[in-house]
């Protein structure tokens, strides 16, 4: 995931990558750079930026996505706008998936287990999300509440014991209300999981297990805060399920 924005130059690199990933995996980092006209520093840099360890990575992991394995095989007939948009959406949903660790997972797992009650708290398109995994959790045999209005969860974060889980579900991690809450749950000694894309979000420092997905530099709505939700999905989706499987829910045949 990307630690740091993106400078102009490295910005033109990155659109001029996502939108030409069949050709991008057969180039040489020389070949880039004189294809996008940017030094090989610059390939580097913004590469590591976005959560690969080099250009090599990155073209691996599009080498492992080619056409040859028909993982995506519409890409093959798309034009190069719709194909970035795919593309997009197919980043953002292996860098996810690569940023996921194990003994969060099943640290978090043990602590829902241990709560007596779950509450979960989101706001505007996250809201969907934490009412899908409430009625998961719910279907378990987990009493979980979800509330997303903010006097109501500043009210019942004042209220919570400690046999409680509080779990965030925020994109930014900056929705001043939840960080609100969760610094007043830390300071009760609440147990706090969070799902969220940003590695710096504010309320970060408050949780005490947090899920960081991936989330594009590209956004198909500028002036609306209407991001794709796909991380936070893919992330409560994989959480639920591993919870339905350690709690024995669910029963392979």
């Amino acid at each position: 995931m990307p630690t740091k924005e993106l400078s102009s130059a490295e910005l033109h690199l990155w659109n001029i990558v996502e939108n030409n990933p069949d050709k991008i995996a057969k180039m040489s980092i020389v070949k880039l750079s004189q294809f996008a006209n940017v030094s090989t520093a610059t390939i580097v840099r913004t590469m590591q930026k976005m959560g690969y360890s080099g250009y090599t990575s990155y073209r691996e992991a599009l080498k492992l996505k080619s056409k040859s394995n028909s993982t995506f095989a519409v890409l093959n007939e798309a034009d190069d706008k719709i194909r970035s948009v795919i593309t997009k959406n197919e980043i953002e949903m292996n860098n996810t998936l690569h940023n996921l660790n194990y003994s969060t997972i099943e640290d978090s797992i043990s602590m829902t287990k241990q709560a007596k009650i779950v509450y979960l708290f989101a706001r505007g398109l996250s809201e969907s999300i934490a009412h899908e995994m409430m009625v998961k959790l719910q279907l378990t045999g987990k009493y979980c509440e979800f509330h997303s209005d903010p006097n109501i969860i500043m009210t019942i974060a004042n209220k919570l014991n400690r046999d409680a889980l509080a779990i965030f579900i925020t994109l930014n991690g900056e929705t001043d209300e939840l960080v609100k809450a969760a610094k007043t749950l830390r300071k009760n000694d609440i147990p706090i999981l969070t799902f969220t894309t940003n590695p710096a979000g504010s309320i970060l420092t408050s949780s005490t297990l947090s899920f960081i997905g991936y989330k594009s530099k590209t956004n198909y709505f500028p002036e609306y805060e209407v991001r794709s939700r796909l991380p936070l999905q893919i992330m409560t989706r994989i959480f639920c399920d591993a919870y339905s499987v350690r709690t024995n829910f669910f029963k392979a045949n």
